[in-house]
């Protein structure tokens, strides 16, 4: 048997202190009456105050157990699943931050992403974050409900970096995926400012990856709205960032497809069709580990020790000599 959340048993120890405190000897309403006082107003429960403290502090060593999750470890099993693997990059440049696209491209982004996590089925979906660089947001699971609350919360502290790095997320992305044929890319990115797409393509046809692109920009462009106000040239000009449409090419070249930016929700119910169409029928082997929990029982003796220290058992009559 082993404990899958050891740690928790560091929280018995305020427990047995506040369950002994507040059962401990000169405490309570008897250290406020006389003895003889307190004797008449008392009703004994049957039950001494020792035992019951005794009840309270195994209750709650119990309880503490349950909540460390014991479980018995009967090895492990390969499982075939259905479907593969995609990363989306959501590229974080402070590019990204403007108004062209309502509120911002970052945010559209995002928005588009939990719509398109609702049309998805068979995909287990890595999420990055990149601008000159790549940060890991969450690995490849089917838990979308986790994957949205990441992805709404996700930390752009770093948003106004310059530049955006493509060839950096796709060797990101590559190194998040594992070894197999059904891996995708998907990049929501307003293309960078770079006409040289050659690294980029080179790392995912090294990976073996297919880049699909969603552009979220437009060709007429729009202000960066950052924290301290508008970005300005030298001039004192507010600059204007537009949709790079060379990325395009990655998508390409890589197998994938390039989609313009749409207000519509069809367009990430038609993106989603698309990917998992390539891996359709597809299997692939996964090594879980088989465990049995077993937190119902300490649970369970917990709440019967707390319920019996809680109540008022009948004194028993002592017969006289």
């Amino acid at each position: 048997m082993s404990l899958l959340y050891p740690f928790v048993l560091l929280l018995w120890l305020p427990l047995l202190w506040s369950v002994w405190r507040q059962n401990g000897e000169g405490d309570g309403p008897m250290a406020a009456f006389r003895p003889d006082l307190y004797a008449k107003m008392h009703i004994s429960s049957g039950m001494s105050a020792k035992r019951r403290r005794h009840l309270l502090t195994s209750a709650a060593f119990l309880a503490v157990l349950a909540l460390a999750r014991p479980v018995l470890d009967n090895g492990t099993v390969r499982v075939k699943q259905s479907g593969g693997e995609l990363v989306v990059a959501f590229d974080i440049s402070r590019s990204m931050l403007a108004d062209d696209v309502y509120p911002n491209r970052l945010r559209f982004a995002k928005k588009k992403f939990s719509i398109l996590l609702h049309y998805l089925k068979s995909t287990e979906v890595g999420v990055i974050a990149f601008s000159r660089r790549a940060f890991l947001v969450a690995p490849p699971t089917r838990d979308y409900g986790s994957l949205r609350y990441l992805v709404e919360h996700m930390q752009t502290d770093d948003v106004s970096a310059r530049g955006t790095d493509l060839a950096e997320a796709v060797r990101a992305g590559a190194g998040l995926l594992k070894k197999g044929k059904n891996r995708a890319l998907l990049l929501f990115t307003d293309g960078g400012d770079g006409d040289d797409l050659n690294e980029a393509i080179k790392a995912a046809k090294e990976a073996g990856i297919r880049v699909y692109i969603y552009a979220v920009a437009t060709p007429k462009g729009g202000v960066m709205r950052l924290p301290g106000g508008l970005v300005r040239n030298a001039r004192g000009e507010p600059v204007v960032t537009r949709l790079n449409s060379a990325v395009k090419k990655l998508a390409e070249e890589t197998g994938g497809v390039y989609r313009p930016y749409s207000l519509s929700k069809k367009d990430m119910a038609l993106l989603a069709k698309t990917i998992e169409a390539k891996w359709h029928g597809a299997k692939r082997e996964r090594e879980i580990r088989k465990q049995e929990e077993l937190y119902i029982y300490p649970l369970g003796l917990a709440l019967i020790l707390f319920l019996t220290a809680l109540s008022s058992l009948p004194e028993r009559k002592r017969s006289e000599a």
